[in-house]
């Protein structure tokens, strides 16, 4: 099981991550808004925990994307807003589940095994396609007008994150941290050559998408139509 903690308080994120992971529960941590949707999009969880109150995009905002998105994951709002409006908005915005904090872990345990209780219905990972390409996880395969092409598996990873955030300019660092790691050692320049490897894939499979540099901010994947 793996769960997704976006909490700005970062002491307070990983003393829950130590805590679940005690019971062998994986976890992420997010601390901002906008970095939260990028690991919504690239990866499944069985549960959200979601702080309400956030940097560049408050938990409302997130969880309300989530749905329009499809995107039925299990969330549960941890706040400290805890009056009887603030719990309405939350759950009629698409939350689960709503615990006020200060809360005991066991209590928030409890919220946790009531969920996986429920059954979700999750959309397969295995698939994802934009526009006139599809990206095969499982084969590690791109499809596009003219041909299909095997990838590395680093190429794989990075296509992913791009199809699943199109027409978004994604940073350096958060590309850095998503595919090699938050303690990588990689040098910029490798990860500059593996975009290279990736637009000529593009170009082979006759795509009219392309990964465009965003000086000084990072890459997005865009139509060149």
């Amino acid at each position: 099981m793996r769960i997704l903690i976006i909490e700005d308080d970062r002491e307070q994120s990983r003393i829950l991550q130590f805590q679940l992971e005690k019971e062998g529960i994986a976890t992420d941590l997010c601390y901002d808004g906008k970095d939260a949707e990028i690991f919504l999009d690239s990866n499944a969880y069985e549960i959200v925990l979601l702080d309400r109150m956030l940097p560049n995009k408050d938990g409302i905002e997130i969880l309300g994307d989530m749905r329009r998105k499809g995107n039925m994951t299990p969330v549960i709002l941890l706040t400290a807003l805890g009056e009887t409006d603030d719990r309405i908005t939350g759950l009629d915005s698409g939350a689960d589940d709503y615990i006020v904090k200060p809360y005991e872990f066991k209590e928030l345990m409890a919220h946790i095994r009531c969920r996986l209780r429920r059954p979700v219905n999750i959309e397969s990972l295995d698939q994802v396609s934009y526009l006139d390409i599809t990206y095969k996880s499982d084969e590690n395969t791109i499809t596009g007008p003219a041909d299909t092409y095997t990838l590395s598996i680093k190429e794989g990873q990075l296509l992913d994150l791009f199809l699943h955030n199109p027409e978004h300019v994604i940073p350096r660092r958060t590309i850095l941290a998503r595919i090699w790691g938050t303690d990588c050692d990689i040098e910029d320049g490798n990860l500059d050559n593996y975009i290279y490897f990736i637009r000529r894939r593009l170009r082979k499979i006759g795509s009219s998408l392309c990964i465009k540099t965003f000086r000084g901010v990072g890459y997005g994947l865009v139509s060149q139509k």
